[in-house]
C-alpha cells in the first residue's frame, strides 16, 4: 500500500469511527445553518480536526484544504490533502445512516490516493493513480451498460442552486424515458463510489465543490469510469458539475444534459 494511502485510511476509520459513535447518540450533535440548504455540526468539525491530526503527524509540511476549516498552507504545497469530514451531513442529522469520509491527495496538481469510507457499513473505498480502485481490498469495476437502457443513475437535485431547477428537471425527464431508475442518496463521494462498483450505472450532479468530488471521482475512474463535466470536458472540479459512467453511459448522459441545459450550465 502507498504510505500515504495508509495515512489517509487511517484518518478516515479513525474519524469515521468517533462519527458512528456520534450517530448513536444524534441528541448531543450541535447543528447550524452555514448556507442557503447547507448545514454543519459539531460532529463535522471535530472529525476534520481528527483527519488533520493524523495527517499532520506523519506529513507536517504538507498542504490541507479542508471543507470546515478552509485552507492550512503547509511548507511543501506540492502536496494538497483535500479532506470532507462528513459528506452527507443532512443526512447525518435526519438519522439517515447514509453519509461518508472523503480524503483525497493531490501531489503537484494530481490526485494519486482517495479514500472514501462509509462507517456504518464498514465499506472502505479506495483507489491510487495507476493501481485501480478497491472496496475493502476487493478490486472493483463500473459496469457494461450499452446505453442508458435499463440503467440505475444517481443524482442529487440543485438544492443549494435552485436558479438552475428547470434545467435540471428537463434533464430527468428525458433520462427517464430511456433509464431504469434513479437514486438520490445524499453523498456525492459515495454515489462517484458506487459507479465505481457497479451498484449504479451513472452518476450527474452540479454545483458542488472540490471535496465533494476529489476523492470519489479517482476511485471511479480507476474502476473504469470516464468523469467529466457538463460541457464533456474535464474541468469538473473547478465547474463544480460532474458526469461518471462507462463511456457508454456518459454519452447518453451528456447528450440529454446538452438537449435540454441552459449555456450557464454547459461548463
Amino acid at each position: 500500500m502507498h504510505p500515504m494511502l495508509n495515512i489517509g485510511v487511517r484518518a478516515a476509520r479513525k474519524a469515521g469511527n468517533y462519527i458512528a459513535k456520534s450517530f448513536e447518540n444524534l441528541d448531543s450533535v450541535e447543528a447550524s445553518p452555514k448556507g442557503v440548504n447547507d448545514f454543519y455540526t459539531n460532529v463535522d468539525q471535530q472529525a476534520e480536526e481528527i483527519i488533520i491530526e493524523v495527517i499532520r503527524t506523519s506529513y507536517p509540511d504538507h498542504s490541507i484544504v479542508a471543507e470546515e476549516s478552509g485552507t492550512h498552507e503547509g511548507k511543501d504545497k506540492d502536496y494538497q490533502w483535500i479532506i470532507d469530514p462528513l459528506d452527507g451531513t443532512t443526512n447525518f442529522i435526519r438519522g439517515l445512516p447514509h453519509f461518508s469520509v472523503s480524503i483525497a491527495l493531490r501531489i503537484k496538481g494530481r490526485t494519486e490516493v482517495a479514500i472514501v469510507y462509509d462507517p456504518i457499513r464498514n465499506e472502505l473505498f479506495s483507489a491510487q493513480r495507476g493501481a485501480g480502485a478497491k472496496l475493502n481490498n476487493q478490486r472493483i469495476r463500473v459496469t457494461k451498460a450499452k446505453d442508458l437502457d435499463g440503467t440505475i443513475l444517481a443524482t442529487a437535485f440543485p438544492h443549494k442552486a435552485k436558479q438552475h431547477s428547470e434545467s435540471y428537471m428537463k434533464i430527468m425527464t428525458e433520462l427517464f424515458t430511456d433509464c431504469s431508475d434513479f437514486r438520490r442518496t445524499g453523498s456525492a463521494a459515495l454515489d462517484l463510489c458506487y459507479v465505481a462498483s457497479g451498484r449504479v450505472d451513472g452518476y450527474f450532479e452540479l454545483a458542488l465543490k472540490p471535496w465533494d468530488i476529489a476523492a470519489g471521482e479517482l476511485i471511479a475512474r480507476e474502476a473504469g469510469a470516464l468523469c467529466t463535466d457538463f460541457a464533456g470536458g474535464s474541468n469538473y472540479m473547478t465547474s463544480g458539475n460532474i458526469v461518471s459512467g462507462n463511456a457508454r453511459v456518459v454519452k447518453g448522459l451528456l447528450t440529454a444534459i446538452r438537449n435540454n441545459d441552459k449555456e450557464a450550465l454547459l461548463k
